[in-house]
């Protein structure tokens, strides 16, 4: 007998976009179909977090435009909030010192609402300017310890503090699972909830187990897993199946960009107003390592960060009713150089900012530190430091959006303090 725990460990159930004829498999279609759903799961409070890969330049989304050293550093790439006659759009004045890109306008109205926080001068105490390094040291959520085997979020979600009753509790919507889910406990990707399969993910249970058809493991336990331990689970593919998730609509009229990160958001909206049991949910932005031709309110930085906060916005839109249950978190690796480089980039630096978004919010604020950029006060004289560590934010969001209240699981070795961003 295979317990339901066991087998949701052992197998991850990643569901994956792999294109495959019919979606889910005959077998487990039949199975699924013989089953009732008794009831959703309704309800619960969910964390969104968004990786920004490829490390955005905090410094040109939220600029500190008061600072002269940064207007000398970027000669090309520094932007004013001074309105003016002459063509062009300055920053979005937040507070008289803080402008957001205007290619994030979509995020003003809700900065005024204080529903959106931001955070400067965030990122790891590890100095690595490795992209890889980097990621994995944030997404394991222990920056000095490359052996960690857990992701951050898979570790929130062993502290959930109640026994994991759906696969869909945690959901990154990639193509791989990523860092950030790596564990015992279970979790899935989804590529497309239009068009999917089943695929085993093998974990603690053995490698001999990974190597099984799903089939073969269903043929061998199927009545033990419907009877007495998989019965959620089945019963929450099968509620993936009776919504109409090719047909969907989003509320309020709401129009998602049509971008990788569009369309991984608004799925994710799907999962939590099909009360399916989300709570923790995982998506990704990429290109965002602007070494060559940056720009400045045209260019590749303008359209990534456009694509950012227009997709952001139309979620938080689209929940409607559910806005009191999501809080939405970003992170990127690291930040960029304050100097500008030969060809008009920036180079792998060290702190950026990232965007908080919810109702309990302690929003309409930059958080965080970020001193004047003269030589003596950068890092290494060419970085912004980090100020806030990264953890100090996360295990905020965390303990206050899932209630898990437990940092040494969470961020083994940081003993850190949290800096408010989070009401109550």
């Amino acid at each position: 007998m295979v317990s339901r725990r066991g087998f949701l460990k052992s197998g991850g159930l990643a569901l994956m976009g792999i294109g495959l004829m019919g979606g889910i498999p005959g077998f487990l279609a039949e199975a699924v179909a013989r089953e009732q759903i008794i009831k959703p799961y309704g309800k619960r409070k969910v964390m969104v977090c968004i990786f920004q890969r490829g490390a955005m330049d905090g410094l040109m989304a939220v600029t500190p435009f008061t600072d002269t050293y940064l207007q000398q550093a970027r000669p090309t790439l520094f932007m004013s909030a001074a309105k003016s006659s002459t063509p062009g759009n300055p920053l979005i004045d937040l507070d008289g010192h803080y402008g957001l890109h205007p290619s994030m306008k979509a995020f003003e109205p809700i900065f005024r609402e204080k529903r959106l926080a931001i955070v400067h001068g965030i990122g790891s105490p590890n100095n690595t300017r490795s992209h890889f390094d980097a990621q994995d040291y944030m997404e394991s959520g222990t920056p000095f310890d490359k052996g960690t085997n857990s992701g951050w979020l898979n570790r929130a979600v062993g502290l959930l503090g109640h026994d994991t009753l759906t696969p869909f509790s945690a959901v990154s919507l990639t193509s791989a699972m990523p860092r950030s889910f790596y564990g015992d406990n279970p979790a899935l990707a989804i590529s497309n909830l239009q068009d999917f399969g089943i695929q085993m993910r093998g974990n603690a249970v053995g490698t001999d187990l990974a190597s099984r058809s799903f089939e073969e493991l269903y043929g061998q336990s199927s009545a033990g897993l419907l009877q007495n331990t998989g019965r959620e689970s089945f019963e929450a593919i099968k509620m993936l199946q009776k919504n109409d998730v090719r047909n969907y609509k989003p509320a309020n009229n709401v129009v998602y960009p049509n971008s990788a990160l569009g369309n991984a958001l608004k799925q994710i909206a799907q999962l939590i107003k099909m009360d399916v049991g989300l709570e923790v949910a995982f998506t990704e932005s990429n290109g965002w390592d602007t070494h060559f031709n940056q720009g400045t309110e045209n260019g590749i930085f303008a359209r990534n960060v456009a694509d950012l906060s227009n997709s952001i916005m139309a979620f938080w839109n689209d929940l409607d009713a559910y806005q009191d249950e999501v809080t939405v978190m970003t992170m990127t690796e690291f930040g960029r150089t304050v100097h500008q480089n030969g060809t008009g980039g920036t180079d792998h630096g060290r702190a950026s900012c990232n965007f908080i978004l919810g109702n309990t919010v302690n929003g309409g604020l930059i958080h965080g530190q970020v001193q004047p950029m003269s030589t003596d006060n950068l890092e290494d004289g060419r970085d912004l430091p980090v100020t806030t560590d990264f953890r100090s934010v996360f295990s905020e969001v965390a303990d206050k959006q899932l209630k898990v209240n437990n940092d040494r699981i969470l961020f083994p070795d940081w003993k850190g303090e949290k800096i408010g961003v989070i009401n109550g």
